[in-house]
C-alpha cells in the first residue's frame, strides 16, 4: 500500500487504475475493469477525460520506490536520510527529545500569540470599538 495516489509503472494504461488499486490495497484487475466500465458507461467522454487529467496530474512513480511485500502488498523502499521516516531511525532519544521541546516551545508560543489576540478582541468588543 502507497501512503498516497500515484501513477503506477506497472499499470496498463498510464497507470491511474493501478496506481488507485496499490494506494487502497486493492488487487489491480477489479479496479482496471471498474475504471473501464465507468468510462464506457459514462459516455467515454466524460470518464475518458477525468483519466486523462489524473494521468496529467498524479505524480508518477518510479520503479524503484516500491517493492512487492507480504501478501502481495507494494512497500516503500527508503534510499536516503533525508525521508522524515527513515531519518527517524538513526536520532537518539536526546535528539528527540530537544527536537520534542523545541515544537513544544513553538506551540506555545503560537498558543499564547492567539489568545492575546482574542483577548484585544475582546476588549476592542467591550469598548464599544
Amino acid at each position: 500500500m502507497t501512503d498516497r495516489w500515484m501513477r503506477s509503472p506497472r499499470g496498463k494504461i498510464l497507470g491511474v487504475a493501478t496506481g488507485l488499486a496499490e494506494w487502497r490495497d486493492l488487487p489491480p484487475e477489479p479496479v482496471r475493469l471498474i475504471v473501464f466500465f465507468t468510462i464506457l458507461f459514462t459516455g467515454f467522454f466524460p470518464g475518458a477525460l477525468i483519466y486523462l487529467a489524473l494521468a496529467l496530474f498524479l505524480p508518477a512513480q518510479k520503479e524503484g520506490d516500491y517493492r512487492p511485500g507480504a501478501g502481495g502488498r507494494w512497500e516503500h523502499v527508503y534510499r536516503d536520510a533525508q525521508d522524515a521516516s527513515c531519518a527517524d531511525a538513526h536520532k537518539s532519544t536526546e535528539d528527540l527529545k530537544a527536537e520534542y521541546e523545541e515544537l513544544k516551545r513553538k506551540v506555545e508560543a503560537m498558543e499564547s500569540e492567539m489568545f492575546d489576540k482574542e483577548k484585544e478582541w475582546d476588549e476592542r468588543f467591550s469598548r464599544g470599538e
